[in-house]
């Protein structure tokens, strides 16, 4: 099948996926949009992943105050260098991340920064409302609660509020291919009058 420059330029509007990369997608998918978005999907996580153990000591603080300013936040996200920084597609993130600490309120950025006393109470409840179920059952029932409460707290693990198909941690893991630096979240404050 032909690859057209219209089947290109469609893909990469849907993808964010650079022209050659695109093209090359197609090809192996055999024309298909859907499979060579999925191929585009896969080589942005493997090359997320190998530049998540790069340094990122630069970045920006992204802020956004709600209508009204009653409600604000800033986010501190680092990236490996400032012309990445600069960069709309970076401060659009950082703003984003901003906007969603505002609209659905986490408490900690990761899993691995909620405090381990918060977790065994969190369990330990789970268990209680588990009651007398067989251990393979409770712990399932466990497992799912603690989730929910990490979908709940957990910035990163949080469902995006412009597309809840859509967790923090991909959003950035999206930016990483696209960019093609290595993205973290570091901190976040979130103010509120009265609150």
């Amino acid at each position: 099948m032909e690859i057209t420059a219209a089947m290109v330029k469609d893909l990469r509007q849907l993808t964010g996926a650079g022209v050659l990369d695109c093209r090359k997608a197609l090809e192996t998918a055999g024309g298909d949009p859907t499979k060579a978005a999925i191929l585009l999907g896969e080589k942005g996580l493997a090359v997320a992943a190998k530049k998540a153990t790069r340094t990122a000591n630069e970045g920006m603080i992204g802020s956004y105050i709600h209508m009204g300013s009653k409600v604000a936040a800033l986010v501190e996200v680092n990236c490996e260098s400032d012309f990445v920084a600069r960069t709309e597609q970076f401060q659009t993130l950082a703003k984003d991340l901003a906007m969603q600490v505002v609209a659905a309120r986490p408490n900690w950025v990761r899993i691995e920064d909620v405090p381990a006393d918060v977790v065994a109470k969190e369990r330990a409840d789970a268990l209680v409302q588990a009651g007398d179920k067989p251990a393979a059952v409770a712990e399932r029932i466990v497992e799912g609660k603690l989730a929910k409460f990490y979908e709940e707290n957990c910035l990163l693990e949080q469902a995006y509020i412009r597309d809840d198909s859509v967790k923090i941690k991909e959003l950035i893991t999206a930016a990483v291919a696209k960019l093609g630096e290595n993205i973290v979240v570091r901190r976040f404050a979130r103010l509120e009058i009265g609150g």
